[in-house]
């Protein structure tokens, strides 16, 4: 286990917290996780930047710019 952790490149530490993580899940399940995790970062973004349109939307109606 410590050399396949030092041929990836990760700490034994990193190879611990992954496993206690994901050790239970099937290959495809934790792909399917990993694909989940990006689409929820993708829409968090795009909540983000529609808050921020809505904003320069209402000041603008507002008359503040």
């Amino acid at each position: 286990m410590v050399e396949a952790c030092r041929k990836l490149g990760i700490t034994e530490q990193t190879y611990y917290r992954w496993k206690k993580e994901y050790g239970g899940l099937r290959v495809d399940q934790a792909k399917r996780l990993k694909g989940l995790e990006q689409e929820h970062v993708r829409l968090k973004r795009l909540v983000a930047d529609l808050s921020l349109d809505k904003s320069l939307v209402k000041e603008v109606a507002a008359g503040h710019c």
